[in-house]
């Protein structure tokens, strides 16, 4: 049986404040004991997540020449192809047996923080493939719009204003990816899993998993529990950011993903993170006499930035030749 919640979240768009706020208290408790539960009821329609796994086989089915056209190591903004074996979640295991496209909010060349070379700012670096652009920055869009629904049903909880976070994530830094694990018998070793161990690095990200299935979740006892697809639901799970900016009220929890047997496995993580300057400090809600803050200030993009240089090799290359 999989004991992660299952929240409707259908009211979180209805007009009626109790049913509201009845959800937002199932999400609270998600967050504190769990860090990781399903949505259902959500706007995002069947048709459009269909669309867009078939948009990512497509693209990595291309020849890998292809495919490195825009390849992320070649990124100074960290989009486009990474390889396999361009990720290293877990420094104890071998790099990670998947595949991925990164992009993120697109820029123009001539907007001031492209001009400044601001790290993780600039245009999207999509394939050259028959309407993938539009598709994939119209699912950008809405997967940011879905993703701050659920950051103002926390907002009660971690006692902030319900605009708390609207307001920090204009222009933000959130990273729409796809992401293809090969099947188990093509890892280099059998200890290399398709993501290793470990905790994301942001705000909340928003999982959608085809049924393939892989996911594991490790629970207060460490104890690994899995986390299977189910039709119709995104799976939802808080990060380090997150974590530091409730204080460890709210759970930032290590999972991984098992390479499936046989079948190639498709899933599409959306990480909704601020804008970059946004400063990551203790929120006043989250702290009394009892609880000082445990983590001393940082912004988003200082943060985010350490912990891609842990994961990328090409990121720890880069950051010494500036």
């Amino acid at each position: 049986m999989n004991p992660l919640p299952v929240i409707d979240i259908s009211p979180l768009y209805a007009n009626d404040d109790l049913a509201w706020h009845d959800v937002a208290r199932q999400i609270d408790g998600a967050c504190r004991e769990w860090g990781f539960f399903y949505i259902k009821g959500h706007p995002i329609a069947a048709s459009r997540i269909e669309q867009v796994i078939t948009a990512a086989q497509l693209f990595f089915a291309q020849p890998q020449a292809d495919k490195l056209k825009i390849d992320i190591t070649q990124s100074r903004h960290h989009r486009g192809y990474g390889a396999i074996a361009t990720e290293q979640l877990d420094p104890n295991l071998p790099s990670d047996l998947k595949e991925t496209f990164d992009m993120g909010l697109d820029l123009p060349a001539d907007h001031p923080d492209v001009l400044a070379g601001k790290p993780l700012r600039g245009p999207n670096r999509h394939p050259d493939l028959p309407g993938w652009q539009s598709l994939m920055e119209q699912h950008y869009r809405d997967m940011q719009n879905l993703a701050l629904t659920l950051l103002r049903a926390m907002t009660p909880a971690l006692g902030i204003a319900r605009n708390f976070f609207d307001q920090r994530f204009e222009q933000p830094v959130s990273v729409l990816r796809m992401i293809h694990y090969p099947p188990r018998h093509a890892a280099t070793s059998a200890q290399q899993e398709g993501a290793g161990a470990h905790t994301d690095y942001g705000c909340v990200t928003l999982l959608y998993q085809d049924v393939a299935g892989g996911l594991q979740v490790r629970d207060v006892r460490g104890h690994w529990v899995d986390a299977p697809p189910i039709e119709g639901t995104f799976v939802v799970n808080l990060g380090d950011m997150m974590a530091r900016w409730s204080n460890d009220r709210y759970v930032s929890t290590p999972h991984r993903v098992i390479s499936p047997l046989g079948v190639d496995r498709y899933s599409m993580p959306f990480f909704a993170e601020p804008h970059p300057d946004t400063p990551i400090e203790c929120l006043p809600g989250c702290t009394d006499d009892q609880h000082p803050p445990l983590y001393p200030p940082t912004t988003c993009a200082e943060f985010l930035l350490s912990r891609f240089a842990d994961t990328y090799a090409y990121r720890r290359e880069q950051e010494t030749e500036v």
